[in-house]
């Protein structure tokens, strides 16, 4: 007994999630797969504050 509101509830979460359709930014989509960069992600290539020029080297572990 009570199994019926949580399988309803259940179903009706099931469905909304098979046939929702969220608002797609296509023009976002179109920057990633044309491979536009924002430079955000790219490493510097100004390495004189290195000691040694490994720009992850500041990031090592000394021990």
């Amino acid at each position: 007994m009570g199994r019926g509101r949580a399988k309803a509830k259940q179903t009706k979460v099931a469905r909304e999630l098979k046939y929702y359709s969220p608002n797609t930014d296509l023009s976002a989509l179109e920057r990633e797969l044309h491979g536009t960069t924002t430079g955000i992600d790219t490493v510097p290539t100004d390495d004189s504050d290195d000691d040694d020029g490994d720009y992850y080297a500041r990031w090592a572990d000394d021990r």
